[in-house]
């Protein structure tokens, strides 16, 4: 089939269907899609970046097509579905009954909660970081770091990065320590068999730790030797290991003492062994490292660091639009983002709720702060965190009393940091948000006068 017959066809599905048809960037991107072609090599083509056609355009573009088909497009299958579909379409009459959306192509996601998912047009990507990492992960022996407070798109980060690798036939892992047994992270042993055999299965690799483990030469050495002579030493193409939630380990500081001088072990090694140049890691978490370590065995102070930004205000708009809301008018952001800042998970929730027209603007900030509002089980949860900790408590207190940074200890600092309530700025610290503010100095009121 031709490929103007072809562009002809889907724009009418798609107007059919009461949406936009293809921009130009959208059918160059396709054009090349359908040559086969990386997304490296039409971005230098059509003169994007790569990044930017991964992460912006190609998901929104075939989460669209993907309504059309009635099945899930990705940049493997696109053109085995949109063959048959397009020959199928010259010869019947287009109706929107004839390809019915899938069950889960709603305009609107379920309740934003967790991850995005990978082609969500929800994604908001946040250049150049995703352009970044992409590319730094295709480097030799490459090491990334992201760091960011909790519900900032560290994870939706990740699997935007892996889903990119995939297209390029990397072997790609992803480990979550958040969902580890916590017998398995306080035992040295047990979190390094935990690691080779969580890998190997991702990989669909039968796991033979027990020819390579041996007690004489240590843990450390025999998980070495697993992955460098077993699982590197088969595979064709470079493994990318993502490790989320690596903040989880720096609750176990005798295993991290050990875990994380050995991560730190094969990015030097791939400098001297071509065999560890096709390993690369990328590790996310929540807090500063306050496991101390050497820095020539820190996994902290080699690589690419990259550092999660909240939302700026063109990205909110820019979010606002794919949820069916006319901010073209900066006045709405603005006045969102004064009670949350650019929080990314309590934008995406203010803005599911305003996109179903269950508030209007002025409603919602007004009892956002609240127990009533569409951040309560949010703001439970912290709530909750902090009676349990009263030192913790005390000292979030304090910064709820300060007009400006003032000096918190390091180790309280790095848990409110990580709950995403305060904000750092060198040994100063500052409540991150109106909403925070707002609703934690009015719930300590009341518990100190009850």
């Amino acid at each position: 089939m031709k490929l103007d017959n072809l562009f002809e066809i889907l724009n009418r599905e798609l107007v059919s269907r009461n949406n936009r048809p293809l921009n130009s960037t959208e059918t160059l991107l396709l054009q090349g899609i359908w040559q086969y072609q990386t997304y490296s090599q039409i971005a230098d083509e059509i003169g994007y970046s790569p990044g930017y056609l991964t992460n912006v355009v190609a998901p929104e573009l075939l989460h669209r097509l993907s309504q059309v088909a009635g099945q899930r497009l990705t940049k493997k299958n696109c053109r085995t579905i949109l063959e048959p579909f397009a020959a199928q379409s010259t010869s019947e009459p287009s109706s929107s009954e004839s390809y019915p959306l899938p069950a889960v192509s709603s305009a609107l996601p379920s309740f934003p909660s967790g991850s995005i998912a990978v082609n969500s047009p929800f994604y908001i990507a946040r250049p150049p970081i995703e352009t970044q990492v992409f590319e730094e992960l295709q480097k030799p022996g490459a090491l990334v770091r992201v760091k960011a407070p909790k519900d900032m798109g560290k994870t939706s980060l990740l699997l935007q990065t892996l889903h990119q690798l995939d297209q390029l036939e990397y072997h790609t892992v992803y480990l979550c320590l958040g969902q580890i047994d916590y017998a398995i992270c306080n035992d040295l042993n047990r979190f390094l068999r935990w690691l080779c055999v969580s890998v190997s299965r991702q990989l669909q690799v039968e796991p033979k730790l027990d020819e390579y483990w041996d007690d004489d030469i240590g843990s450390k050495v025999s998980c070495t030797l697993y992955f460098r002579n077993y699982l590197l030493s088969q595979l064709n193409a470079p493994l990318v290991l993502a490790l989320d939630e690596v903040n989880r380990i720096f609750e176990h500081p005798t295993v991290a003492q050990d875990v994380l001088p050995l991560l730190r072990s094969w990015y030097e090694e791939a400098k001297r062994l071509p065999v560890w140049q096709n390993f690369r890691l990328i590790m996310a978490h929540s807090t500063e490292v306050y496991v101390p370590l050497q820095l020539n065995q820190s996994p902290f102070n080699v690589g690419l660091a990259v550092q999660l930004p909240s939302f700026s205000l063109e990205q909110v708009q820019q979010l606002a639009q794919r949820y069916d809301l006319d901010w073209d008018n900066r006045d709405a952001a603005n006045q969102l983002m004064k009670l949350v800042g650019g929080h990314p998970a309590l934008i995406h929730v203010a803005l599911y709720y305003l996109s179903r027209g269950e508030f209007t603007l002025e409603r919602l900030l007004e009892v956002a702060p609240t127990s009533a509002g569409i951040y309560q089980h949010h703001l439970q949860r912290h709530w909750v965190t902090l009676q349990e900790q009263p030192a913790l408590a005390q000292a979030f207190e304090r910064l709820l009393s300060a007009t400006e940074p003032i000096h918190t200890e390091s180790t309280l600092a790095h848990k409110l940091t990580s709950m995403g309530l305060i904000q750092q700025s060198g040994n100063e610290a500052i409540v991150s948000c109106q909403l925070y503010q707002r609703y934690f100095r009015e719930m300590l009121h009341h518990s100190l006068t009850q």
